[in-house]
């Protein structure tokens, strides 16, 4: 299977911010999947940032992508998450399903 960045954002929108009990990808917290090929696998480096730069939850977000990602299986090589705070993170990154589970009319 090939990986793509379709792919990418689609698992990840199995993983869930312990607070707002929203995927991350429609909460806007994703800002940039890059692909690279190297010895035949797929690395994968994911730009995010957190709702607060004071956020408690970080690592364990980090984590659970980094876990997410790897279930594609033996194809995927390094997986590097990286937490960015510019642009700062805005409700306006939200999808409109996002906002809808938020009750954010």
């Amino acid at each position: 299977m090939r990986i793509t960045e379709e792919t990418v954002l689609s698992l990840l929108r199995n993983v869930y911010d312990p607070e707002l009990y929203v995927n991350i990808v429609d909460l806007g917290l994703v800002y940039e999947v890059t692909l690279g090929e190297r010895n035949g696998k797929t690395d994968i480096a994911v730009k995010m940032t957190l709702t607060s730069p004071a956020c408690p939850a970080g690592p364990q977000l980090i984590e659970e992508v980094k876990q997410t990602l790897r279930e594609l299986g033996e194809e995927v090589g390094q997986v590097d998450v990286k937490i960015v705070l510019n642009p700062p993170w805005t409700p306006d990154r939200m999808t409109e399903e996002a906002r809808d589970e938020l009750g954010m009319y």
